[in-house]
């Protein structure tokens, strides 16, 4: 169950004709998570509180320290800020390839990484040819992850990424501080609820589009990903290697294409 991921505190208002006014604001909390495979410290991240057990399961994934839903026996999240994964006996993992040192920031979940060709190798590009989506429906998904997002219509603080099927219809959205960890929760509930790979399925960022979240993305096999902002040059790049539709700038009516046009289908249905 989700808990809470927003805070109100008292604060002071300048209103537009100069008048002051003392009164409740609502803010997200951005809070310390420690992620943990049984007794071992993997990683710490600066996280919304909620859906922590998600958050854990998809970085995992995000990370290739499992593959299958099956090595993982059970997520425990404690009260201390911290979450514990347990795997099953016979599980072989390998973290020293993929340890992230350090905390890791909301808006970077890259810090601490020691090589990004390290990230690169884990996943194979996208091999979906037959994988398309309509304009029109892509052009109504802004809207549908906007009236999901709860929390941010409450502090105007917290980011969302959401999965959508072929259709537009929204399967799973996730909201937190930091872009990244909205991802892996989004993904971490596709990967427990047996989903894996999205191959059929489309994932809308409510910020930019960073190499990191196309990298996601591509662990979750998605082929198209999409973003309210713009794209940084390396995701672009990445995308185009990997086989994956990246759209930028999706603003109703207009969208930016950067790779692999052919999934979306332009002509406007009659």
């Amino acid at each position: 169950m989700k808990e809470t991921g927003i805070d109100s505190q008292k604060i002071i208002r300048r209103k537009r004709d100069g008048e002051l006014e003392y009164q409740p604001d609502d803010l997200t909390i951005e809070e310390p998570l420690e992620i943990r495979i049984g007794r071992k410290a993997l990683a710490t991240t600066m996280r919304t509180p909620g859906h922590d057990e998600e958050l854990a399961a998809g970085f995992l994934v995000s990370e290739a320290i499992v593959r299958k839903r099956q090595e993982i026996a059970g997520i425990t999240a404690g009260r201390d800020n911290s979450v514990t994964v347990d795997l099953r006996p016979g599980t072989k993992v390998k973290l020293n390839t993929a340890q992230r040192f350090g905390t890791i920031s909301s808006s970077c979940g890259l810090c601490g990484k020691t090589s990004i060709d390290a990230i690169r190798q884990h996943f194979p590009a996208i091999k979906s040819a037959n994988v398309r989506i309509q304009v029109d429906t892509l052009l109504s998904l802004p809207e549908k992850q906007r009236k999901a997002q709860s929390d941010f219509a409450r502090t105007g603080g917290i980011h969302a990424a959401a999965v959508f099927d072929l259709g537009g219809d929204l399967k799973i959205v996730r909201e937190d501080i930091g872009r990244h960890n909205a991802v892996d929760k989004a993904i971490g509930r596709a990967f427990l609820d047996g989903l894996l790979p999205l191959d059929r399925h489309l994932l809308l960022v409510s910020g930019r589009a960073s190499f990191e979240i196309m990298q996601k993305a591509l662990a979750a096999g998605i082929p198209i990903v999409a973003a309210v902002s713009a794209p940084s040059t390396l995701a672009v790049s990445f995308a185009r290697e990997s086989n994956q539709t990246l759209i930028g700038f999706l603003r109703p009516p207009s969208f930016n294409i950067y790779s692999h046009i052919e999934r979306v289908i332009l002509e406007v249905r009659k």
